[in-house]
């Protein structure tokens, strides 16, 4: 067993040291959150609040025409064949290419396992069969802090896809740090179905959608290049949702398949600084975020605090109040039997009790003796009753009265 525990904490001080500082980062704000006993999704349900626990890695969506380059792409950035890449349509589903300790290729529900906020997406009919995921232990650039999420090349016409291909790419847009739009320069802004998709995407999430010009050294010269660009910038500016001022879309290719040797500009760094830069952000986010949480569930602790402290001197109110009542309640009873043998068996008294006490009895309940001497022998059993009764209800309210407030304060606490 000890060489186990070895193996494995010596394992985990390799990842460690191999772990870039933002890596440390986004994990240990992870850790603090899914702690199985201390962590702050624990303590906030225990506190009546619900958290979700922030990403380890940003998510990376690419959508395009079919053979548009956004695989290889993928390979490019892991710098490892992790994606099918041709002419043909070579991505039929949706493709999940992320890093870990060993390469690994994995289906849709073994995904969804991995990916438990993807979850939403069996809602979606048919799209679990068409899931996959890529594991990759490349730790080329920053994919160690990147999930991409390699969408189905689309086409327009009687294509027909086993699932909503439109409504699964939505979702995932919602969940995306960055949308990627890769036009390239056979099939530019042509299709329909890839324009309707990145115009709704785009009413929402204008602020992570980056378009490029994939494949730009195949566009030909650079009078056939800037043609390219200006039809599709064309096609871009008839939808009104599209039409918007700083539109950007930088030239981008895969250096080791510019067979043609051309001359393009390859800004396809300008991809690798977006990705740095919304890693970054990420990182200001979670950490942002553990703060704001932070501060919620102690503002949840002190307002328990402080129930708990009212809570606690009602209950010591109304413990005294409860021995009050029943101290009086037991005390009527006493007092009653005590003058009606002082007043009515004074010699078996005598022979129970010293005269001393007998006599000090007699001064202090001599009055009440009296009073009850006084009383009508048809009337001693109803005044008997009702001081019986009195005394019964001396207990009842001892009893409701020392009732505790139902407060469980947290485990917390």
């Amino acid at each position: 067993m000890s060489g186990k525990v070895k193996q494995r904490s010596s394992a985990n001080a390799a990842d460690s040291a191999t772990q870039s500082v933002n890596e440390k980062i986004l994990r240990e704000c992870h850790s603090l959150y899914t702690d199985p006993e201390n962590g702050l999704i624990k303590i906030a349900e225990s506190l009546g609040l619900t958290l979700l626990a922030p990403r380890k890695k940003i998510n990376v969506l690419l959508i395009g025409n079919h053979s548009a380059g956004k695989s290889s792409f993928i390979n490019w950035y892991v710098e490892e064949h992790v994606q099918k890449t041709g002419v043909a349509i070579e991505t039929q589903g949706f493709s999940f290419v992320t890093s870990g300790r060993k390469r690994e290729s994995l289906t849709g529900n073994a995904t969804l396992h991995l990916y438990p906020h993807f979850e939403p997406l069996r809602q979606i009919e048919g799209v679990t069969d068409y899931l996959t995921t890529e594991i990759s232990t490349s730790k080329q650039k920053r994919f160690s802090l990147v999930t991409f999420v390699d969408t189905p090349g689309l086409v327009d016409g009687d294509m027909k896809y086993p699932f909503d291909v439109n409504k699964a790419i939505l979702w995932l847009g919602d969940l995306a740090d960055l949308i990627f739009i890769f036009f390239d320069p056979i099939g530019q802004a042509l299709c329909k179905r890839t324009l309707n998709i990145v115009e709704e995407l785009n009413t929402k999430h204008a602020e992570r959608i980056r378009f490029y010009l994939s494949k730009a050294d195949e566009a030909g010269h650079e009078s056939d290049r800037q043609r390219v660009m200006m039809q599709i910038v064309q096609e871009l500016c008839k939808r009104p949702g599209l039409n918007r001022t700083g539109f950007d879309m930088p030239t981008i290719y895969v250096p080791s398949m510019n067979q043609k040797a051309s001359r393009c500009a390859n800004q396809i760094e300008e991809v690798c600084k977006d990705i740095e830069k919304t890693i970054n952000q990420t990182i200001q986010t979670t950490l942002n975020s553990l703060e704001r949480d932070c501060d919620q569930i102690a503002v949840l602790v002190e307002d328990k605090l402080k129930k708990d402290s009212v809570t606690s001197s009602d209950n010591l109110r109304a413990r005294f109040r409860g021995a009050m009542f029943g101290f009086l309640g037991m005390l009527i009873p006493l007092i009653l039997l005590a003058t009606f043998l002082i007043s009515t068996q004074h010699k078996m008294m005598k022979g129970l009790v010293e005269e001393n006490i007998l006599a000090a009895l007699s001064v202090y309940l001599g009055p009440l003796a009296r009073a009850w001497q006084s009383i009508p022998s048809d009337y001693s059993l109803y005044v008997l009753g009702g001081i019986l009764g009195i005394a019964l209800l001396m207990l009842l309210i001892a009893k409701f009265a020392s009732r505790l407030v139902c407060y469980k304060p947290s485990a917390l606490i």
